[in-house]
């Protein structure tokens, strides 16, 4: 199994996440992030006094996907998130050793290429 996180900009999430799920995404975690200093869209930052420096709103997306499906939806996340500018985002990809559903306490091990999860 793979987890894929995407930091893209507000302006595609709706676009990347339809997509996605267009592609054959189940369900994916979407979240609201601040990314600052370097990875702040040079045109759309903010100063804040919190993280005292600039920093721009930021979508997180997080999905776990067979290791077959991985360069599919990462291929949807640049195509549908890329504006050209800086600021798009970054896309990482990384293994999962093992996965356990809190429901029934069911153990899936991270090479397992099945949709058990």
């Amino acid at each position: 199994m793979k987890e894929i996180k995407a930091y893209i900009r507000h302006s595609r999430a709706d676009v990347v996440i339809s997509e996605l799920e267009n592609a054959g995404v189940k369900g994916m975690t979407v979240l609201d992030a601040n990314a600052l200093a370097n990875w702040a869209d040079e045109e759309m930052f903010s100063f804040s006094m919190e993280y005292v420096q600039k920093y721009t709103k930021v979508v997180k997306i997080e999905l776990i996907c067979k290791k077959e499906e991985v360069d599919k939806y990462v291929d949807v996340i640049a195509k549908y998130g890329k504006t050209g500018k800086s600021g798009d985002g970054w896309i990482f990809v990384s293994d999962i050793e093992k996965a356990v559903r809190i429901k029934t306490g069911e153990v899936v091990s991270g090479s397992v290429s099945g949709n058990n999860y």
